[in-house]
């Protein structure tokens, strides 16, 4: 008889169990991460803003409005190169910003070789208006 007695409760237990109403769900909301205040958030360096693209553009732009010209893209690279070289003069153990680099030097090779396939002239121009040798 116990052991009825026991299976009777467990059963009782279960049902108040599934009786209790389910909570109602909760929209998850985004959360906006915030810089820390301090050291490190002084040493973070932005990309190029927006002002020095535009100065860039104008300077390198083949013809008005011209964005996607390889000597622009060139240009816009070489600056952001020049950015993160800095970057890794001060912080030499960030290596993921160094792969990134690796790439964007990548990405600014292949450029320059297409516009010395296609047009040696504007190759010679942007390569010593930038200052790269090969």
């Amino acid at each position: 008889m116990a052991t009825k007695a026991k299976k009777v409760e467990k059963t009782a237990v279960k049902v108040e169990k599934k009786a209790a109403p389910k909570a109602e769900k909760v929209e998850k909301k985004a959360v906006k991460k915030t810089a820390k205040v301090g050291k490190a958030a002084s040493k973070v360096e932005e990309p190029v803003p927006s002002e020095e693209k535009a100065q860039i553009i104008a300077e390198y732009q083949v013809k008005a409005g011209d964005t996607g010209s390889p000597e622009v893209q060139i240009a816009l690279l070489t600056a952001r190169i020049e950015k993160l070289a800095s970057h890794l003069k001060t912080n030499n153990k960030d290596n993921h910003s160094r792969r990134g680099l690796l790439g964007i030097i990548s990405k600014r090779r292949r450029l320059l070789n297409y516009l010395e396939t296609k047009e040696k002239p504007r190759f010679k121009e942007i390569s010593k208006k930038l200052g790269l040798t090969k």
